[in-house]
């Protein structure tokens, strides 16, 4: 993979609340080289970690500032989530590095927009008492979702970097397929 975010001004990663979806945007991940963490909920204290040390990694080359761009479920807990991991990340950072996080999906907007089904809330979760009724982010169709985090990822890439990386890859990967064609045409004359 071509080092697309080189000239970038910011480091860019994707969470979401869990595997299913990281199922459903792993390949737009890939596509752009953004580090994925699929949180299975509130995070764990290494995946935190893990993503700060990724977050300082990227801040050695000269990135100023961390984008988090997160997918999670419009329910209680899934409101808090991406807070939490939020915080987890500062309290590595210590301050090193400016982070933004960006929730994406699911909003209450969202819901409006694409008529997604809702489900009561849980009658005895007393956090987030503002969200009346629920909706998980796998009712937002997969091919919306990818789109949408096609479009927020590319909000911080140099303008067409994606499109001259994929040259600068095709060329390569020529280049390569040449020599080895080159080296079975040698060991075949003999």
């Amino acid at each position: 993979r071509g080092d697309m975010w080189r000239d970038a001004e910011c480091y860019v990663e994707v969470w979401c609340e869990s595997r299913s979806i990281a199922g459903v945007i792993e390949d737009v991940c890939e596509d752009y080289a953004v580090s994925l963490y699929p949180a299975g909920g509130f995070s764990s204290l290494t995946l935190a970690y893990d993503s700060a040390m990724g977050i300082l990694s990227g801040s050695r080359y000269g990135k100023k500032e961390a984008h988090i761009i997160y997918i999670g479920d419009y329910d209680p807990a899934g409101v808090l989530i991406d807070k939490s991991i939020a915080k987890e990340i500062e309290v590595h950072l210590k301050g090193l590095v400016k982070t933004s996080l960006h929730r994406i999906a699911i909003t209450e907007q969202q819901i409006a927009q694409y008529n997604l089904p809702t489900k009561p809330r849980k009658s005895g979760d007393k956090r987030s008492l503002h969200i009346a009724s629920t909706v998980e982010a796998e009712a937002m169709p997969a091919n919306i979702m990818r789109d949408m985090l096609r479009g927020y990822i590319e909000r911080f890439l140099p303008t067409r970097q994606l499109e001259i990386t994929k040259v600068a890859e095709e060329s390569e990967q020529a280049y390569l397929f040449s020599i080895a064609e080159a080296m079975e045409n040698r060991r075949s004359t003999f």
